[in-house]
């Protein structure tokens, strides 16, 4: 049965969870990554974009994906189109590792930035990656350096991280310094292992 041991992995636009999921697995967590699957998805039908969307979304055979994320963040149909076609064949493809990770009957995480969002994953638990929404801001534009007013409409794109913060099971504060971050990381673990028995090898 797909997601019984699930944990979502959540957070907002430039909070950390990449990070956070490396440090995860570092700490010997097991992660489904929707971002990788997605990616894969997106250029498995580079054909449907082109016809969808035009031939200047394509670099080799590959999509142009911040390209791609510049016309659908200004275009709420081109998104809602965009996502109508991948989000099933994302999700059909994490529900098939998803049901291999079950069979270790242990807790893994899966890392879904839209989790709260779309209400597609039927996982109870949830930890999320939590910055300030203006170091999150702060952040993004040093990160992807777009202006403030781009960033901010990616931004709000999302579920606002104090919201997301409010309906998870647990948080990791990404607000100060990487040491700060590995130590909350650990602390995670930590209660995961407590709450579970040893994994079966």
């Amino acid at each position: 049965m797909a997601f019984e041991y699930a944990i979502a992995l959540t957070g907002g636009i430039a909070t950390g969870k990449s990070t956070v999921a490396s440090l995860l697995g570092l700490n010997g967590l097991r992660i489904i990554d929707a971002d990788t699957i997605a990616h894969r998805i997106l250029d498995e039908n580079s054909a449907w974009v082109v016809e969808h969307f035009g031939a200047e979304f394509l670099s080799g055979s590959k999509v142009n994906r911040p390209l791609l994320g510049k016309k659908i963040f200004a275009d709420p149909e081109a998104k809602k189109e965009l996502e109508s076609f991948l989000h099933p064949k994302i999700r059909a493809a994490i529900e098939e590792q998803s049901e291999k990770q079950d069979r270790l009957k242990y807790p893994y995480l899966i890392d879904i930035p839209l989790f709260f969002e779309t209400s597609s994953y039927p996982i109870k638990n949830s930890v999320v990656v939590y910055t300030p929404k203006a170091l999150q801001l702060e952040r993004f534009m040093k990160r992807n350096g777009f202006s403030e007013e781009e960033s901010l409409r990616r931004i709000e794109s999302q579920m606002d991280i104090d919201e997301k913060k409010s309906r998870a099971t647990w948080v990791i504060d990404n607000s100060l310094n990487l040491k700060h971050l590995q130590q909350e990381c650990e602390e995670f673990v930590d209660t995961i292992k407590l709450l579970y028995p040893a994994p079966k090898v």
